[in-house]
Formats: C-alpha cells, sequence, structure tokens
C-alpha cells in the first residue's frame, strides 16, 4: 500500500484498427483506463484497467467509478479493491508496482526487461472466413511464428476441420492451438465435444482451451479424462476467488493447463496463486493479455518473464500490441515470434 500519492484517471479507450470478431460479439473498441499516480519525490507509477464487454467481470460504470474513488483517496491498495473488480485491481497493483521499482515502467529486473531475452508468443489468428484465416495464417508463418492460435466454434464443424486441415498442411511442424470460448456445449447435429476433440486431435493440436461453457465441474472433468486432445482452461478461471474453490475445480477437472489473463483474475498476485495451485495437479500455464494497450501488455510481459524460467516458458498469448489505432508507443516489438523490450522508449 502507498497513500498521500495524487492519482489521476485517464478515460482512453482503445479503437481497434480492425473491428475484432470474437465468439461472444464484434468489437469496434473496448473501455480502457490509465491510473497516473504521482509520489511527492516526482516519481510516477502507472497502471491499466481495460474490460472485454460481456467477459470482464466489471460493468464499465461500476469501474469507472471504482477507479475515481481511488483517485481520491490517493492510496494505491490493492488489497482494498474487491474481488469483484479485477481488472481494477490488476491497474491500482501495477501501478503501485511501478511507482516502488527504479527505471520507466520497469516492473520486474529480468534479461526481458533489458533487452537481453525475447518472449515466446503464439500468432493470433482472428476470426474471419476460411480463406482469410488461412491468408493470417502464412503471413504469421512468414513473420516467424512457429505457434499459431485461433477460435473455433463459430462455423459448421466439418469447415472448421478443414481449415485445420489447410494450416496443417502448411505448417506441418507448428505448434497449433485452438479456443473454444465454451462452443462445444452447444449441441450439433453427430458432433459431440469428446468426437470434436478426437478429431481435432487428428491434427497433433497442442492443446483446445476451453471448449466448455464454465461452471460444469462434472462435464469438464469427463472431457478432460477422456479427451486425446489436451485442455487447457482460461474462462473457468473467472471468479472463482478462493484458494478452496480454485483447488477444488483444479483437483476435480485436473486440466492439462491453464491460461492467465490477469485482469480477469484479480492481478498479478492472484495470477501467481493460479500457477502454484496449478502446479499441485501438474497443469502448465502460459499468459495472454485481456487486449490491453501496451501499458497493460508491457506488465503482463514484464510478469511472465519474471515468473517462469526462459527455458520453461511456454509461448505466450501477449502479441496484441498492433491491434489498436490509438495506443500507447512503447518500448515493446515482435520480431520472429518473440516480444522484445527496450526496442524504442515510451511516447
Amino acid at each position: 500500500m502507498m497513500q498521500g500519492l495524487e492519482i489521476q484517471i485517464v478515460d482512453h479507450p482503445l479503437k481497434f484498427n480492425v473491428p475484432a470478431r470474437t465468439s461472444r460479439d464484434t468489437l469496434t473498441e473496448k473501455p480502457t483506463w490509465f491510473i497516473e499516480a504521482r509520489h511527492p519525490d516526482g516519481r510516477i507509477g502507472r497502471g491499466e484497467c481495460s474490460l472485454i464487454p460481456g467477459l470482464s467481470p466489471e460493468h464499465p460504470l461500476r469501474a469507472a467509478r471504482a477507479l475515481q474513488a481511488v483517485a481520491a483517496s490517493g492510496v494505491l491498495d490493492p488489497d482494498a479493491i474487491p474481488d469483484s473488480q479485477p481488472a481494477v485491481r490488476f491497474a491500482v497493483e501495477t501501478a503501485l508496482i511501478d511507482l516502488l521499482t527504479p527505471g520507466e515502467r520497469v516492473l520486474f529486473d529480468t534479461p526481458f526487461t533489458r533487452g537481453e531475452a525475447g518472449l515466446p508468443i503464439n500468432g493470433l489468428i482472428w476470426m474471419d472466413t476460411a480463406e482469410a484465416m488461412l491468408a493470417q495464417a502464412e503471413s504469421l508463418l512468414g513473420r516467424g511464428f512457429t505457434t499459431l492460435k485461433w477460435k473455433v466454434g463459430t462455423m459448421p464443424f466439418e469447415e472448421e476441420l478443414e481449415l485445420v486441415r489447410a494450416i496443417r498442411h502448411r505448417a506441418p511442424d507448428a505448434v497449433l492451438r485452438v479456443d473454444a470460448n465454451g462452443a462445444f456445449s452447444r449441441p450439433e447435429p453427430g458432433w459431440t465435444a469428446l468426437k470434436k476433440c478426437e478429431a481435432l486431435a487428428e491434427f497433433g493440436l497442442h492443446s483446445i482451451e476451453q471448449p466448455l461453457k464454465p461452471g460444469n465441474w462434472k462435464e469438464l472433468s469427463e472431457l478432460v479424462a477422456a479427451s486425446p486432445l489436451p485442455i487447457a482452461l482460461d474462462e473457468e478461471l473467472i471468479g472463482l476467488n478462493t484458494t478452496e474453490f480454485r483447488r477444488g475445480m483444479l483437483g476435480l477437472v485436473k486440466p492439462a493447463f491453464v491460461v492467465l489473463k490477469p485482469s480477469l483474475v484479480g492481478g498479478l498476485k492472484e495470477a501467481n496463486h493460479w500457477i502454484d495451485l496449478a502446479a499441485e495437479v501438474g497443469a502448465g500455464w502460459w499468459a495472454t493479455s485481456a487486449l490491453e494497450s501496451n501499458v497493460g501488455l508491457n506488465a503482463i510481459a514484464q510478469w511472465t518473464a519474471d515468473a517462469g524460467s526462459s527455458e520453461e516458458l511456454l509461448p505466450q498469448g501477449l502479441g496484441t500490441g498492433g491491434l489498436f489505432s490509438n495506443n500507447v508507443p512503447a518500448p515493446l516489438a515482435v520480431e520472429r515470434g518473440e516480444l522484445w523490450a527496450g526496442r524504442g522508449s515510451w511516447g
């Protein structure tokens, strides 16, 4: 906790260069605020609260009010932010860490922050027509990405299998991930969730994220036990705010991986807690952004580099910096499938 600060909240909705289709909605912009906290000695700490409509627990109006309350208090205390406001807590927490550490927005001292090593990241294929998605895959492979990820569950499954087949044919050695966002819970004639996982597994995919809608742990545990395709959990983690619930879910479901979005699970401290609990059941992890600006992306990337050794890190979901027309300039760059720091300066 730090008090006696001058805190400002900057409303900065992020505008997508191209409308972003997800399995839930099509986004043209997303609610975003920056915290700027100034210490009496002149130090400044910055954090970001960015929401994904339809997924983030906070309603934008509630988040805005909570941030203004933080500003009025002059205090940065992540532990005072309720569990129901994970993105607000992430913003307060990262602003506080920024104030407590030397250097301009250097939150952790690692080879990554010193510009000595890159973070492996996956290339993200945005939802579109099958032809356009294949073209995106070609472009990403040409830019040096060796791991590709895309959404499934919006087209008839036979069409999606054809897309997987085409991408695998083009990239026989690439690591391929898919994310269902719970779509396999919807009935489709001739297909069950297990049959879909079995069909996808034939193409040697690395994993599938959140095949079923969150909340049905028994059904999910049965699918995990039977599926030849490793299952990673994403939305399933949102709202599980106690050790008891987290350990109970992980112990029953036993996923292969957990996918950590700090803005959705309550910040970096809580993400570390998820890593520790996942290890108890032998589950690995990777981090991904909640489509934050470079302010939030910088914090998550630095934390990721600190949380896992470079030898153990799986490709992360952190290549989102080029999505927005009004992003904040930052010393971050994607080179040959890796995210690098120290490439430029803050604007």
